[in-house]
């Protein structure tokens, strides 16, 4: 598991960005938010997720999960 805080996420469009305690960025879709009720993040929020890669073999955040 790791941990970050939400760049930016325009739920309109149903994406954004975490930057990774590491100092990397990774896409975040809504699909990979684990919440209930609409899935959206705000800039700033504390989050926990995953890494994996995509099919263009790039970084992705699945499991985002608000940090308790």
């Amino acid at each position: 598991m790791e941990y970050g805080t939400v760049k930016w996420f325009n739920a309109r469009r149903g994406y954004g960005f975490l930057t990774g305690e590491d100092g990397n960025d990774y896409f975040v879709h809504h699909s990979n938010i684990v919440m209930d009720g609409f899935r959206t993040l705000r800039s700033g929020q504390a989050v926990t997720y995953g890494i994996e890669k995509d099919d263009k073999e790039r970084n992705i955040a699945v499991d985002v999960k608000l940090a308790e």
